[in-house]
Order: C-alpha cells, then structure tokens, then sequence
C-alpha cells in the first residue's frame, strides 16, 4: 500500500487523483500545516524542504509533487501519454510556473488584502495571463498534452481554486470545458476529496 503525507493543498490533491486513477489503495497520514507539523524533524527526514506531498512506497519516499506523478506514471504504466516528452513539458510548466505564481496570487489577493497593492497587482495579471494562455492552447486540444495525463491531474487543483482567484473562469470557454470534464471524472471526485470531508471540485458559475 502507499502512504501519502498530506494536507489538503492542491499539490496532494495532485496525488490522491493519481492514485484513484490507478485504482491503488493508499493511506493519507495528515499532517497538518496550520498547525507547522511539517517542520518536524522527522517528517523533514523524507521532506528536506518541509514541504507536503510525500509518498512512502517499498520501503522508498519522493518527495515533490510532479516527481511523485512520474513515479506513479512510470510505476503504472498509465497517464504519461503517447508523447511523454510532451507531457513532461506540460508537467514542468505547472510545477515551475502555473502553480507558484498561482500560489503568490493566493497569497496576495486573497489571504493577504492590503498588504501590498504591487504584489496584488503583479499577481493577479500574471493568474489572468495564465487563464488566456491554458485557455489559447485548450482551443485546439482536448487536454493539456493531446491526452489526459499527468499534466492534467497537476494542473486541474490549481484551476480548481478560481473562486479565490476572482478572475472569472466562465470568461474562459475552453478552460472551463476542460475543467467542467476533469472535474465529472469519478476519480477525481474521489481523490480531491482527499481528507474525506465531502469536499469536492468547485463547480463554474
């Protein structure tokens, strides 16, 4: 069985899909970042950054999220694509831009108000940009690398915070099709309910 180390950020959420669309069984050990347990010394043995997700499997951990994604890609056989140099790229794009810059805007607009009007604005051009340019590409392909992938359970967490993004995913046809399909999968109801809560995927208004 795997063991996921997570809260409920879009990074687990990644995973907890993954998972449930491999049809493994996993066990979610929480930890709780409100409360900074991932700063304990035993955790940050098998997170050197102190960050969450990490997965324990075989007497193994990985830790970042998309190195975790290729793990269980490789050890499923499923989601890589047919072109996995594509989907790569549309992995690392996520991981290197759409998630931290979706993240400061989270930071800035949302938990932050007021703090700094720079950094408000700075982030939420950089979050509306983003919506146009997943939005450009999803015009001419069904999902992010021509098939569902990893890319896809990477990315779709990310989206699936645009009530706190306040920019308007209905505005985005193509982004809002993508999102609206992701979000019917019964895997992806499954494992973005992580902490089985009831929570599920934010509908489009």
């Amino acid at each position: 069985m795997f063991e996921l180390f997570a809260d409920s950020t879009p990074n687990a959420r990644k995973i907890s899909i993954m998972l449930e669309e491999i049809n493994e069984k996993y066990l979610v050990t929480f930890i709780n970042l409100n409360k900074g347990e991932q700063f304990h010394e035993d955790f940050k043995k098998i997170s050197p950054f102190s960050k969450i997700p990490v997965l324990r499997h075989e007497n193994q951990t990985i830790f970042e999220s998309g190195a975790i994604l290729i793990y269980l890609a490789n050890f499923s056989g499923e989601f890589y694509g047919l072109n996995q140099n594509l989907t790569t790229q549309w992995l690392m794009a996520q991981m290197g831009y759409i998630g931290p810059m979706l993240g400061q805007h989270h930071q800035f607009h949302h938990y932050n108000p007021g703090k700094s009007e720079f950094g408000e604005q700075r982030y939420f051009k950089i979050a509306e940009t983003i919506y146009k340019n997943l939005d450009d590409h999803l015009s001419n392909n069904e999902y992010l690398a021509r098939e569902y992938s990893i890319a896809d359970m990477a990315t779709f967490p990310w989206i699936a915070r645009h009530p706190i993004h306040d920019i308007g995913l209905n505005k985005y046809l193509n982004l809002t099709r993508w999102y609206n399909k992701i979000a019917l999968r019964p895997a992806v109801i499954k494992g973005y309910d992580l902490l089985k809560d009831g929570t599920v995927p934010p509908s489009v208004n």
